[in-house]
């Protein structure tokens, strides 16, 4: 199939003189609810842009049924010509740009460093997995999804999304990344469901050449550290980092954090 159309928000762009940061979301969610405390920490000296999903945030929605067979390097591809998009726009066409995403956001990732090695310098790939599980889960949800609605699934996403007593101490972040679940497109939801099904690669990850952080959250039951460390371990160049006190979206939880694991590894690339 052709390459989805997603859309792009552009937080931070001046040129060429700055490196550009390119960030992904989790599936039920926007890249700006998502990214929306960190992009702050980050844009005084760097140039920095999100993409979403189909059906999610920006992108438009998906028609029933035309995006059945969607794959996560689908996904990469569209993202590509995205950062192609962009590095024109900067003056600087076919640079390479640092990368940061979120579950369905770090397999992205992961495929992105597969498929155009050559195009991402280093990447901080969030509570994610070189496989996430059996098929069938995700064909079953995403059915139910497109049947009923995303709103079946906000009660279920709060309790892997977010640790315990997190949505008492900061109720607005909870409110804005669930209400992005609400507003998703149902089909765009489904879709990426059974993109997620598809993906495997595991017996690639050796290929991996450039530097990943691979952050996990302590209280993360939809890919749990264990999963975390099979890419930060697989990959040639990895580290792993566990966040105590987060679950399944980092960002959210622990921006200054976050911020601060994406900041150390585009300025340690850029001296080099």
């Amino acid at each position: 199939m052709s390459a989805p159309e997603l859309g792009a928000t552009a937080f931070a762009l001046r040129d060429a003189s700055r490196p550009l940061l390119v960030l992904g979301p989790s599936l039920g969610t926007s890249v700006t609810a998502l990214w929306h405390d960190v992009v702050p920490l980050l844009d005084d000296d760097l140039d920095v842009v999100g993409w979403d999903l189909p059906g999610h945030g920006t992108s438009p929605a998906v028609a029933p049924g035309s995006l059945d067979d969607l794959t996560v390097a689908d996904l990469s591809s569209a993202v590509r010509a995205l950062v192609d998009a962009v590095q024109a726009e900067r003056g600087d066409p076919g640079a390479p740009c640092w990368y940061a995403g979120v579950s369905v956001g770090g397999a992205v990732g992961q495929q992105l460093l597969l498929d155009a090695p050559g195009r991402v310098r280093g990447a901080v790939l969030c509570c994610t997995a070189a496989r996430f599980g059996d098929p069938g889960p995700w064909l079953e949800r995403g059915a139910l999804v497109a049947a009923a609605g995303t709103p079946t699934q906000v009660s279920t996403s709060a309790g892997r999304w977010f640790a315990p007593g997190f949505l008492e101490r900061a109720p607005d972040v909870g409110t804005r990344l669930l209400a992005s679940l609400q507003h998703a497109d149902r089909f765009g939801y489904a879709a990426v469901c059974g993109a997620l099904s598809r993906f495997d690669v595991r017996d690639r990850l050796g290929e991996i050449d450039a530097p990943v952080v691979a952050v996990a959250g302590a209280d993360d039951p939809a890919t749990t550290p264990d999963d975390v460390a099979q890419v930060a371990g697989g990959v040639r160049r990895g580290r792993l980092v566990v966040i105590h006190g987060a679950a399944h979206l980092a960002p959210a939880e622990w921006p200054g954090r976050v911020a601060t694991l994406v900041r150390e590894l585009v300025s340690e690339g850029e001296a080099r």
